[in-house]
């Protein structure tokens, strides 16, 4: 162990103050050397205070409880710079803003980041330090969120899904704060996640498909990007941020998709698109292709769309992406260049589409024949 981290005594002193009162501090001999600021110290001050002459049998009671407990951070300090673990010393990251940290996190990520945000702000009701951050807001937060309303339809409560991955994404910042020193416990270990539900995931067939290009929008770039999603897999937050400059030549000379998917912040370079998939864009540009798109026509438009299309299924926008990959595995592509094209980080989350596709199980029944 290095001579300044080096801790030989931490004694328990005491400092006579106004009204009758004495606080409680430790020094450190030698001094110590701060990590985070360089600066050496000897005292740090515990803000426990004891009479100086107590006068009831109440007062040294509570004098001897006061001595118990700060003996017991000494003990704690003496445990700590044998490990060379000088957390207790930055007090002024425990005071800093936990939103603000949060707030800066969000700007490298996908948009469910900025909505758990919003959710944790009105949960905090506005402010909240590092030193907040405890294993009990936590959990108080997790029962928030399996009662919480949605942001922008406030008539609807969220779903235990939407719970689930919002819970999942704030657990997720838990885990980059502590790697970041900005939290002095994994929390996380304490914590227990919002289990999922299974739903339907639904996905228009070949035929759907076809039926619903055929079907005119009232929104031409709604239309526009959602046959762009059916034939790329790409969610509705790519789809709005994509620029001309991602579409590029790939080395095999066609087309391609070269950006970060932001949820996976995963680069999609060298993503192959058809000609029929790039006619859709429309003719070349600059800045974003679909201009116009608004995630409010995802809504009431879409709906109408589809219904106007004579499909009778319950179709967000997310689940052209579902039709993408179901479509995909349904004609024979592999499981693993699906995977490829949809950016997942892990097969595993691919593979729940292929046990969507029964059409295909039922094909694999008869390509094993003992005839």
């Amino acid at each position: 162990m290095s001579n300044y981290h080096t801790c030989t005594k931490v004694s328990l002193l005491k400092r006579p103050i106004t009204n009758g009162r004495i606080s409680l501090y430790l020094d450190f001999y030698p001094a110590i050397r701060n990590p985070e600021t360089m600066q050496m110290t000897r005292r740090e001050y515990l803000g426990i205070y004891i009479f100086a002459k107590p006068r009831n049998d109440f007062e040294r009671d509570f004098n001897t409880q006061m001595m118990e407990k700060a003996e017991a951070i000494r003990c704690l300090r003496v445990t700590s710079l044998i490990n060379e673990q000088f957390g207790f010393l930055d007090h002024t990251k425990m005071q800093g803003d936990f939103l603000a940290y949060f707030k800066k996190m969000c700007k490298n990520k996908d948009s469910k980041w900025d909505v758990v945000y919003k959710h944790f702000e009105t949960f905090v009701q506005g402010h909240c330090t590092f030193k907040d951050v405890t294993v009990e807001l936590c959990k108080k937060f997790r029962e928030y969120l399996l009662d919480a309303k949605n942001l922008r339809l406030d008539h609807l409560k969220l779903s235990q899904n939407s719970a689930a991955g919002y819970y999942s994404t704030f657990r997720s910042l838990l885990k980059i704060a502590y790697r970041d020193k900005y939290l002095r416990e994994n929390i996380n270990d304490y914590l227990d996640k919002i289990e999922t539900k299974e739903v339907k995931r639904e996905y228009l067939t070949f035929e759907e498909l076809k039926q619903l290009a055929a079907t005119p929008c009232k929104f031409d770039v709604l239309k526009r990007a959602s046959l762009f999603s059916c034939l790329t897999g790409l969610r509705i937050s790519d789809i709005m941020a994509l620029e001309w400059e991602h579409i590029q030549m790939a080395p095999d000379g066609g087309m391609c998709i070269s950006k970060i998917i932001k949820k996976t912040d995963s680069d999609s370079k060298n993503l192959p698109i058809s000609d029929e998939t790039l006619n859709i864009c429309g003719e070349r540009s600059t800045g974003f292709i679909f201009k116009g798109l608004k995630r409010s026509m995802t809504n009431i438009p879409l709906k109408e769309w589809i219904a106007e299309a004579g499909i009778k299924k319950n179709i967000s926008f997310h689940c052209f992406r579902h039709t993408y990959a179901t479509l995909q595995i349904a004609s024979g592509t592999d499981i693993y260049t699906v995977s490829k094209m949809l950016v997942h980080k892990n097969v595993s989350t691919t593979q729940i589409y292929a046990d969507m596709v029964s059409s295909k199980k039922r094909e694999t029944v008869d390509k094993i024949s003992l005839k």
